[in-house]
């Protein structure tokens, strides 16, 4: 196939600056590989049952994973002892802090129980909706951050400070009676007490955090995009749900699950076109798209070379 030229609107021609850009231009067009790495504009029934069907293999697998109360243990006192090497031990002292403050605990407990998945569904709702280009990709970071964590929880067993032997620190949700964790009270046995490395709670936040800082344009919500994995942070420590270290282990999966969307889709998700292309139904891997009156489009790249917003970079909201 000859020399392909992506062009903008005006019909000026504009490099490519993203390796899938290279590749859709050297490879031969309609591809099975192609087709999956372009971005396509997301299909609301298949990624409903996508989610759905994600969600409940990843509380299988979680749950199935023996709870190796012994190794839990020793595993949490290894943790507790390294934080203490570094000088960085801090989690009791705050824990016993906040559960001196009900009104605030007791805050603490609903918002450990609730926002985790509720902001989270919300952010890809909005990213569904506003940003359907770089859906797919936020969702394979997110796909692949937990799918990261699932290892975690099978070769490294760890007891919450909550429940760990001799740390002395307070079931914030036993003392006050909330509801604020899968993992106390009468749905203790429901789930994996010892599935707290790494932190999904600090991964799943900051995968929020970085959605809405990188794509939003609105003051606010940018301030609240960097505010958000910040309190959940302060929450996990005061509420005795995790160490410190489990909050690294949920960054590191993070960083996992963004270089992974980049090796597939070739650049970061953030630089993707904010629109997608409608799925071709006749003619498959077609390079062009056209407007609703008919006018042919840019080749829409995920360098956002072409797009509606010009060269590179997220548009605002």
């Amino acid at each position: 196939m000859g020399e392909t030229n992506v062009s903008t609107r005006e019909g000026r021609t504009a490099a490519g600056t993203s390796p899938l850009v290279a590749e859709v231009q050297t490879r031969p067009e309609g591809t099975f590989v192609r087709r999956l790495r372009t971005p396509r504009r997301p299909r609301l029934w298949y990624e409903l049952a996508l989610i759905a069907v994600s969600y409940w293999l990843y509380s299988l697998v979680r749950n199935a994973v023996p709870e190796q109360q012994a190794a839990a243990m020793r595993n949490a006192d290894w943790i507790w002892q390294a934080e203490h090497a570094i000088g960085l031990a801090f989690e009791r002292t705050v824990n016993h802090a906040v559960n001196s403050v009900t009104w605030l605990v007791v805050g603490m407990n609903y918002y450990y129980a609730t926002l985790h998945f509720i902001v989270t569904i919300a952010v890809l709702v909005w990213l569904y909706r506003r940003h359907p280009g770089r859906y797919a990709a936020m969702r394979t970071v997110l796909f692949a951050t937990t799918g990261l964590a699932l290892i975690g929880f099978y070769f490294f067993p760890l007891a919450p400070p909550r429940l760990f032997d001799g740390g002395g620190f307070v079931d914030t949700v036993l003392v006050h009676e909330t509801w604020g964790s899968m993992a106390s009270g009468d749905l203790k046995h429901m789930t994996n007490q010892y599935a707290a490395m790494p932190s999904m709670h600090i991964g799943w936040s900051l995968w929020c955090g970085l959605a809405l800082f990188t794509l939003s344009r609105v003051p606010w919500v940018r301030v609240l995009a960097v505010l958000y994995p910040l309190a959940t942070l302060v929450v996990i420590i005061a509420t005795a749900n995790h160490f410190w270290l489990d909050a690294v282990g949920g960054l590191l999966c993070l960083l996992v699950g963004l270089a992974a969307a980049y090796a597939w889709y070739g650049t970061a998700p953030y630089r993707l076109p904010r629109s997608a292309p409608e799925r071709p139904k006749g003619a498959r891997g077609t390079a062009r798209a056209t407007t609703t009156a008919g006018e042919p489009e840019s080749v829409k790249s995920p360098s956002g070379v072409g797009g509606p917003s010009g060269v590179g970079g997220p548009s605002g909201d």
